[in-house]
């Protein structure tokens, strides 16, 4: 994960919505795409931005793909954002 990747997943109003849903619970692309006035392709091509920036894991079950929060990342990226808010020596 590199944090340009992201911070570019993050900049669209959409993933960070799609982000919000599967903060309560994991779902698949059509749950997902239930929440949005769009196209199915349309959903899909931000998952696919959201896990090529590792924020979200993927896992098949039959014949449905589960998405779910990559929290690990999160926690990187606020370890990232602590930095700026700590001074040294303090």
């Amino acid at each position: 994960m590199s944090l340009n990747e992201a911070f570019k997943a993050l900049s669209d109003p959409t993933r960070r919505q799609i982000l919000t849903l599967l903060k309560e619970d994991e779902l698949t692309a059509g749950e997902i795409a239930s929440h949005f006035d769009m196209q199915k392709p349309s959903v899909s091509h931000h998952l696919k931005i959201l896990k090529h920036a590792s924020l979200i894991d993927d896992e098949r079950r039959g014949q449905h793909i589960y998405y779910s929060l990559n929290t690990t990342v999160f926690h990187e990226l606020m370890s990232w954002y602590f930095t700026f808010t700590t001074k040294e020596g303090k």
